[in-house]
C-alpha cells in the first residue's frame, strides 16, 4: 500500500520547481489528475489536465464523500478524487498532491494518514526578497507575505516542515521522505 504526501507552502516558496523535480525524478510515483466541473476548454482532453464533470456529476461526488478536498476558484470547482488517489495507493504507489494550505487541510481531514509537509524559506526576509522581484507594487508585496502568514499559522496541522531555500536539498529532503513512506 502506497503513501499519500501533500504539500503545501506560500506561494513564492519555491514549490513548483522542488515537487516537480521530484516528480520528474522518480518513475515509482502515482499520478492523480485533479477533478473539476469547469467546462473543457479547445483542445483539452478528460483525463490529461482534468477530469471534466457536469454540475449534477460534481454534486453528487461532493455529497457522497468521494472528493477530499474540493475549492471554487473563479467561479468554478475543482477537486481530488478519492476514489483516483485510492486506486494509486492500492497498487503500491505512493502520490504527492501539490496543494494551497485549505484544501491540504480538508484533505487531511478525510484522510489523517496522508503525510502533510509545509515547504517554506526559512526566513519571512528571504520571503519579501522573492516578492520583491517580482510585485507590481509594495502593496503587493504586504498582501502576499500577509497571506503568507495566515497560511504559515493554518499549516500547523501539517506533519512535518522542508525549508525551500535551497531547492534541491529541499527536493532531496523530500525524496528522502517520500523513500521513508
Amino acid at each position: 500500500m502506497g503513501k499519500l504526501f501533500v504539500i503545501s507552502g506560500p506561494s513564492g516558496a519555491g514549490l513548483r520547481e522542488i515537487v516537480g523535480a521530484v516528480l520528474d525524478a522518480r518513475s515509482d510515483l502515482g499520478h492523480v489528475v485533479p477533478v473539476t466541473a469547469r467546462k473543457k476548454k479547445a483542445g483539452e482532453v478528460d483525463g490529461e489536465g482534468f477530469w471534466f464533470y457536469d454540475l449534477e456529476g460534481w454534486n453528487a461526488m461532493k455529497e457522497s464523500g468521494e472528493l477530499l478536498e474540493c475549492t471554487e476558484f473563479a467561479g468554478n470547482d475543482y477537486g481530488t478524487s478519492r476514489r483516483l488517489v485510492q486506486e494509486q495507493l492500492d497498487a503500491g504507489k505512493n502520490v504527492v498532491l501539490n496543494l494551497e494550505i485549505d484544501r491540504a487541510a480538508q484533505l487531511k481531514a478525510r484522510m489523517p494518514e496522508a503525510v502533510c509537509v509545509y515547504m517554506e524559506p526559512s526566513s519571512e526576509d528571504i520571503l519579501r526578497a522573492r516578492y520583491e522581484k517580482t510585485a507590481r507594487s509594495p502593496f503587493e508585496v504586504t498582501a502576499r507575505m500577509d497571506r503568507a502568514a495566515q497560511e504559515k499559522r493554518a499549516a500547523a496541522f501539517c506533519d512535518c516542515v522542508i525549508c525551500t531555500d535551497d531547492a534541491a536539498g529541499a527536493a532531496r529532503a523530500l525524496n528522502e521522505l517520500i523513500d521513508r513512506g
